[in-house]
């Protein structure tokens, strides 16, 4: 996510970062780069100008100038004004009313607007244990309607059915009689997306807002489309008063322009980020870890947030005690590992909340891709049960009938029971005294991570 502003940016600001002493000449420069940086990004032009003036009025004071350490001064500086330009901190949706509260979802066509209602549903529902339903009210586009009532069955919430024969206010104000009668504490309505905005798709939107008066409602837009996005979120708040905005295809957007443009032209604070296309794929904004990313000092927090909700605790608790106690670790534990790393979104989604991923080189990031890990798991999923736990006896005719099932060459087996070998051989160290320091130190001479393709 905004690999290219990130790689821009900390070009920029690296060889400050240890400087002790900074002149007029050499923020001059550094301006300079972040100006282009941001514009290569696409961030309107508005907001490219305001940043870097705010950046110099701090930068040339005693702030930066004065301070002990100015050229990390002026890092933070940066930082910090990237998180006043993104809104400050997470702005969370408004639920607080009456139930149902309603949230009605706006956007153009092809934004991703229906997956982001399902996903949302299913945010509301696990993270706020609310209990959700969800409507269509795009009758122009049948397959909208089925599409939501698929995703309302895989996420676990409550559809309400409507068809392309209803008028949208109809459909809207019987499923939110519906979710009254039914104690239903979150309805959310999509509704029709456009080409373009257009003064039909206008009225019809305002008459569905009128007669449901939504508590939230959020204009959802694809990140790709740089500062277009932030300028088609404001002619529609124009039209209609919006609560927020959802970026959608963000782990796509290498550049990071709607994210730096959507607040500052609109007004209004980013909600959420669409990050991938699961339905667990939706996280919510915060500006200042978004900073923290966008100038490669990572997003620790969360990632710990992520694993503390999506790694089993119980099976890591197992794993654990069953190396402690010097058993081998088999391919079926391998195989559980790396389906936790695909709960969190594949391995690229991990390195993006990593610091320091811009210093990693370009051929290295190549060769952590998820089809690679994909490729093992079909692997391992082509054995038996006794094959996983008892790796020793996979030989010639076993390797071949894994590789005719999984659609590999015997030699990405071979390959991959030799990564395994080296997980298994650090294993065995970690249940020895002193085994993690050394394994470490090992890593520390720049060797690859036992066992994985990287």
């Amino acid at each position: 996510m905004f690999d290219g502003l990130t790689e821009r940016l900390t070009k920029a600001l690296r060889d400050l970062r240890g400087t002790g002493r900074l002149s007029e000449e050499n923020i001059k420069s550094t301006l300079r780069e972040i100006r282009m940086a941001l514009l290569e990004a696409d961030v309107a032009l508005p907001v490219v100008k305001q940043f870097i003036e705010q950046v110099r009025e701090r930068a040339v004071g005693k702030e930066v100038m004065g301070s002990l350490t100015p050229g990390q001064a002026l890092v933070k500086v940066v930082h910090d004004e990237l998180i006043k330009v993104m809104g400050e901190a997470n702005d969370a949706l408004n639920l607080a009313t009456r139930p149902p509260a309603v949230v009605l979802m706006a956007g153009l066509q092809g934004s991703g607007k229906t997956t982001t209602v399902g996903k949302l549903s299913r945010f509301l529902k696990e993270k706020h244990k609310k209990s959700v339903m969800v409507v269509s009210a795009d009758v122009y586009r049948p397959a909208a309607i089925e599409q939501l009532k698929t995703l309302a069955a895989e996420v676990g919430v409550e559809f309400f059915p409507s068809d392309a024969g209803q008028k949208p206010v109809k459909i809207a104000t019987a499923a939110l009689d519906y979710a009254k009668k039914h104690a239903i504490e979150v309805l959310l309505v999509d509704t029709a997306g456009r080409l373009h905005i257009d003064a039909a798709m206008m009225d019809e939107i305002k008459a569905v807002h009128a007669a449901i008066n939504p508590v939230e409602t959020l204009f959802v837009v694809d990140a790709m489309t740089g500062q277009d996005a932030a300028n088609t979120a404001k002619a529609f708040n124009d039209a209609l008063a919006l609560t927020g905005v959802v970026l959608t295809k963000t782990d796509g957007d290498a550049r990071g322009g709607a994210a730096l443009s959507v607040r500052q032209i609109t007004g209004k604070p980013i909600k959420f980020l669409g990050v991938g296309e699961k339905s667990t794929a939706l996280e919510p904004f915060h500006p200042d870890r978004v900073a923290s990313r966008i100038l490669d000092m990572g997003d620790v927090l969360s990632l710990v947030e992520e694993m503390q909700q999506k790694v089993d605790h119980e099976k890591a608790a197992k794993l654990a005690s069953k190396i402690k106690s010097g058993k081998d670790f088999d391919l079926e534990d391998f195989r559980e590992q790396l389906g936790q790393l695909s709960s969190f979104g594949g391995v690229g989604a991990l390195m993006d909340k990593l610091p320091g991923m811009a210093n990693i080189p370009e051929a290295a990031k190549k060769q952590v891709n998820d089809k690679e890990f994909k490729r093992l798991e079909a692997i391992i999923g082509s054995m038996t049960p006794f094959e996983r736990h008892n790796p020793d006896l996979i030989k010639g005719s076993r390797k071949r009938r894994i590789a005719a099932g999984s659609g590999v060459q015997v030699q990405d087996v071979n390959r991959l029971l030799k990564q395994f070998k080296q997980m298994q051989g650090m294993m065995k160290k970690f249940s020895k005294k002193g085994g993690i320091g050394k394994l470490l130190r090992g890593m520390k001479g720049g060797g690859k991570f036992p066992g994985l393709p990287f």
